[in-house]
């Protein structure tokens, strides 16, 4: 999520709602009608299904910074005015359409989007939901088809992370590289080096199950590794933040090490040195996590599947910080204060996950590429 104000990043949220009130009522979505401007919340009608959709009474939406670029007319897609945000929510099927096989009245869902979440009602495309297993709630659900998305698929598919093995993960506070820590500590086994830009960020990634913090603000990133893994370097980096920071993280890989662009908070994109990647047998990759629903849906699909799994069987546990209203979300995507990324469950509340790697936090941890 590259769009940073100075610094400053975007912290995630999310947005919570009235239990629902009955078929063919309208409803409340967030609007943008005009860029970098506070949203409307308006009331709607809703439209009726098509044969392969599904009606949802959205819970909880996620907020990240790809919806904030989008509501800047800064992402790679610019629709047309007005629009409603938001790329993923958790809720309860209301409505099937008759083509619908997966999913049924009454469940409980995650889904992705690239617009149109954040509303007391979705309506989507049975493909792009996945049923929440029993023992998850709609809250920390709805936490994880962005954040935990992107880890998952940066250390599992494209690093090929093992057990025993070293990550260095930057902008270590933000949601995505909170989710990075979870899984890489508590799935994969691996050991966390957690890069961040202050004290008290470097604190909540050890609180969250990195084995090591870096305080990157502080000195060089390079030299602090070293001293803690020694001239040997670290296996595998996930970096957001770009620039010089991901250069310092591409000088302490080790031997046929692998490190994952995903994106570039920090603002500045960092040409590789090449010789880099021949003299040390070095693999520098990079993802584009809402790309793979088109390009390789099975992959994508089954991403978010283990996701599910994971959390289900608590080996990883999404942070959620704070809770919003509804009506709170319109300073989301405007200029005059940092926008918030908002999650939504009933009472209609926006929550805020992790905490701020720069001011704020999403910026920092999805990067440019997020979504």
């Amino acid at each position: 999520m590259a769009v940073v104000a100075r610094g400053r990043c975007f912290p995630r949220a999310w947005l919570r709602r009235r239990a629902w009130q009955g078929c063919g009522r309208e409803y409340r979505v967030a609007i943008c009608t005009e860029l970098k401007q506070p949203l409307a919340i308006e009331e709607v009608s809703p439209r009726s299904v098509r044969p392969h959709e599904v009606r949802v009474d959205v819970h909880f939406c996620g907020v990240n910074f790809a919806d904030i670029l989008i509501c800047h007319g800064q992402y790679q897609e610019k629709p047309p005015l007005p629009f409603t945000p938001g790329m993923e929510f958790s809720g309860i099927v209301l409505e099937t359409g008759a083509d619908v096989s997966t999913v049924k009245q009454g469940d409980s869902v995650i889904g992705w989007s690239v617009l149109n979440c954040l509303a007391e009602e979705c309506v989507i495309d049975e493909k792009t939901l996945w049923k929440i297993p029993e023992g998850v709630t709609l809250r920390e659900a709805a936490a994880l088809p962005i954040t935990y998305g992107t880890a998952i698929l940066a250390l599992e598919h494209r690093a090929c992370t093992q057990p025993g093995e070293t990550v260095l993960v930057t902008a270590a506070a933000g949601a995505t590289g909170l989710a990075v820590i979870d899984v890489a500590t508590n799935v994969l086994q691996a050991k966390v080096i957690a890069a961040a830009g202050s004290e008290q960020k470097c604190r909540l990634a050890m609180q969250r199950g990195a084995h090591s913090s870096v305080n990157y603000s502080q000195g060089s990133l390079k030299e602090a590794v070293r001293k803690l893994v020694g001239n040997g370097g670290v296996n595998v980096v996930i970096d957001t933040v770009g620039g010089d920071v991901f250069l310092e993280a591409l000088r302490s890989l080790a031997w046929e090490g692998r490190i994952v662009v995903v994106g570039f908070a920090g603002g500045t994109i960092a040409s590789v040195p090449a010789n880099l990647l021949l003299l040390r047998n070095i693999s520098a990759m990079g993802i584009s996590w809402g790309q793979y629903r088109h390009k390789n849906f099975p992959l994508f699909s089954s991403i978010l599947s283990s996701a599910l799994q994971y959390c289900q069987q608590g080996r990883i546990r999404p942070h959620i910080g704070a809770e919003f209203k509804l009506e709170e979300v319109h300073f989301l995507m405007c200029d005059s204060r940092p926008p918030v990324s908002v999650p939504m469950e009933p009472g209609t509340t926006v929550t805020q996950l992790g905490t701020c790697p720069c001011s704020f936090q999403v910026s920092e941890s999805l990067g440019s590429s997020s979504g």
